[in-house]
């Protein structure tokens, strides 16, 4: 019996052969009848290559049609969806219009040119100093130094108008944003099927391009400035959502528990003891919905935003590259601004409570808010008299448009051939034969991989949800743009890796490098992501190529950053291990630490994607023929179901990169033992 055990017990711990693993023989019948069908399938089922018009479902039309009868028809008892909408756009209006004239256009008495300013806005000397005193409320005298000298670059700059318009916005679109975030994160936690409910819903919102968004906010709200703030706060409140439901699942039980020995009522344990105790975590929610905001402005812009978005959106359009990098600019040193103050505002411990301070006066409890009120009062009366004291003078501005403008211009003159030598070996050699590639497969092939991946990574429900999100691209009657987009996501993402990963790596173990590489990374996510099209333009026209560009270097940052974290992660005594066993500094990286960052590249990887993916949408401007084209299209022709279901679309193959990817990922730590 013992000898018939271990036989058993041998055999099953034989390696079963490669070519005999399920996994192996499912995928090379799956890839056997793709080739085959992709090599004689035209004549035999040319349905297979290009799905028949007749089967598509008009899904944009249903859409359209619903939105037109919520707008015209809808009704709700007392009210209409048209009044409902109103209700929102004024709830919203109201404390705008509050920040905007304290910021920008002071308090007006009249409607358009017959508006005559009563009362000016707050002074640029009383902004910056309450950033300042803010920044030393917060911290220190360090990034009291930083947030007001941002500032100050804006008013030095001339981006002082556009700034505080931008930062009216910000002010309301964050605290809807937080509010509604925490309420609807609140629920997740408390009932778990809403969370189950939200969940796709989130991941949907998270994927949706941008553009998306606005085509039928556009044609609820109509256009203007409270258009682009209800499109600011859908936007960014999402990670307000999931980060609310981590932090209150991080809550320790002993703190629960001591709450409810106490006595306290559901909405003390809420109010009192789960948010109190989650803050740090809610702060870093509440960093990102501000981030998230500052990300939006140039987009909001199209449907009236105004402020620094506009401005960038404007340079693009009329390509005067000077004035727009100088807009992106002044958004980067607002968010980094914005940034440091919430996240200071985050880790900042709570005062400690003196017996004393009760006896003090009002100036001495609240000395920083008393020194801020002082100098708007002060400023504000000597504004008045001095109107250098108010507006910061037009005569002291100084700008760099004209050097950037010539930059790109002896570019152009000197490096013409070259560049357009490049790019012509790019296009002839690499991005045509691709995309030919990708637009010549049967999308019958294409499904059924995407299903066998998902099935080998994930399981049946994995290829169930890949199976149904890419034939919902073919049945829409949009295979073939999601195919254009698919390719110029693969080959950017490609390029954006194959220079990344490098670099991650040669900066993963040498501290000064990575030190210079994570300021210009850093830099380029805190760029609004028009910046980018502007010098690609410029020096390579539209076009495939210079949309390739743009999206590199947009989404080049997380492949160098989760490259480099990996490494840096690997436990030092398994290098050690394998220097100890003879391994060569190559062997080294090769063979243990590449390996076990394996799961970390991955995600970085699917972080690429995901970027590049967002800004497919935006460079439809530099005349790409993708599913970014149709947003937009939608977008200018107001067409709401047609720029939903194209939204859709990206959001599908979004979620399929990242299902199939993540999988991958887990499975790599669960092989490595890291799981």
């Amino acid at each position: 019996m013992t000898e018939a055990r271990t036989a058993t017990e041998r055999i099953a711990a034989t390696p079963v052969p490669l070519w005999v693993r399920p996994t192996t023989l499912v995928w090379t019948l799956a890839l056997t009848l793709a080739v085959v069908l992709w090599l004689v399938g035209k004549d035999i089922a040319p349905w297979a290559f290009k799905f028949p018009r007749d089967w598509a479902v008009p899904l944009k039309f249903w859409i359209s049609d619903f939105t037109a009868w919520l707008v015209e028809d809808a009704s709700f008892g007392i009210f209409t969806f048209s009044e409902f909408t109103r209700a929102i756009s004024w709830v919203i209006e109201q404390p705008y219009t509050l920040a905007l004239s304290l910021l920008a256009t002071g308090f007006l008495k009249g409607q358009g040119s017959d508006a005559v300013q009563i009362l000016p806005p707050l002074s640029w000397i009383a902004i910056t100093a309450t950033v300042i005193a803010l920044g030393r409320y917060t911290k220190d005298w360090a990034l009291a130094a930083l947030a007001g000298g941002c500032f100050l670059y804006l008013a030095i700059f001339g981006q002082w108008h556009g700034a505080m318009v931008t930062l009216a916005s910000i002010l309301i679109a964050v605290p809807f944003g937080v509010v509604g975030g925490l309420a609807v994160g609140l629920a997740g936690y408390r009932w778990r099927p809403v969370e189950r409910l939200i969940r796709p819903v989130l991941d949907l919102m998270q994927t949706v391009p941008v553009f998306a968004y606005l085509v039928p906010i556009l044609f609820l709200f109509g256009f203007g400035p409270v258009s682009a703030i209800v499109a600011t706060i859908v936007y960014a409140m999402p990670p307000m959502v999931r980060i609310t439901i981590l932090a209150l699942r991080a809550v320790p039980g002993e703190t629960i528990d001591l709450g409810h020995m106490v006595g306290c009522s559901r909405r003390q344990m809420t109010w009192k003891v789960l948010v109190p105790t989650a803050m740090p975590g809610l702060m870093v929610g509440v960093n990102q919905v501000i981030m998230l905001s500052l990300n939006m402005v140039i987009i909001a812009s199209m449907i009236g935003a105004g402020g620094l978005g506009f401005e960038v959106l404007a340079s693009l359009r009329r390509l005067d590259i000077g004035a727009g990098i100088e807009s992106g600019v002044a958004i980067v040193v607002l968010a980094i601004a914005l940034d440091r103050l919430s996240q200071a505002l985050a880790n900042k411990n709570p005062p400690a409570h003196r017996e004393s301070e009760s006896t003090l006066p009002f100036w001495r409890r609240y000395g920083y808010s008393t020194a801020c009120l002082a100098i708007v009062l002060v400023t504000g009366a000597a504004g008045l008299i001095a109107a250098w004291v108010q507006s910061y003078p037009e005569a002291w501005t100084i700008t760099t448009g004209t050097v950037w403008d010539s930059l790109v211009r002896w570019i152009n003159v000197n490096f013409f051939d070259e560049l357009e030598a490049v790019k012509t070996a790019v296009l002839l050699n690499v991005l045509i034969p691709f995309k030919r590639f990708l637009l010549g497969l049967p999308w019958v092939a294409v499904v059924g991989l995407l299903a066998v991946a998902g099935w080998a990574l994930g399981g049946w429900r994995l290829a169930l949800l890949c199976a149904v999100l890419s034939l919902f691209n073919v049945t829409v009657g949009l295979w073939a743009k999601s195919m254009i987009t698919v390719y110029l996501c693969g080959i950017s993402v490609i390029f954006a890796c194959l220079i990344g990963i490098p670099i991650g790596i040669l900066s993963a173990e040498r501290e000064r490098l990575w030190r210079g590489v994570k300021v210009v990374i850093d830099t380029l996510q805190t760029l609004p992501s028009f910046v980018y099209l502007m010098p690609v333009v410029m020096l390579f026209r539209v076009g495939d190529f210079a949309a390739m560009i743009a999206v590199v270097a947009y989404a080049l940052a997380p492949a160098i950053r989760y490259t480099a974290h990996g490494l840096q992660r690997v436990d030092p005594q398994l290098v050690e291990a394998g220097i100890v066993s003879g391994c060569t500094p190559l062997q080294t990286l090769t063979k243990i630490k590449l390996k076990l960052a394996l799961p970390e590249i991955l995600l970085g990887i699917n972080q690429t994607i995901m970027l590049a993916l967002s800004m497919l949408v935006i460079t439809a401007l530099v005349g790409t023929r993708d599913l970014g084209q149709e947003v937009y299209i939608a977008l200018t022709k107001a067409d709401t179901g047609r720029g939903i279901t194209a939204g859709l679309c990206v959001a599908f193959i979004a979620i399929i990169a990242d299902r199939l990817i993540t999988a991958g990922a887990r499975r790599a730590k669960a092989r490595l033992g890291l799981a």
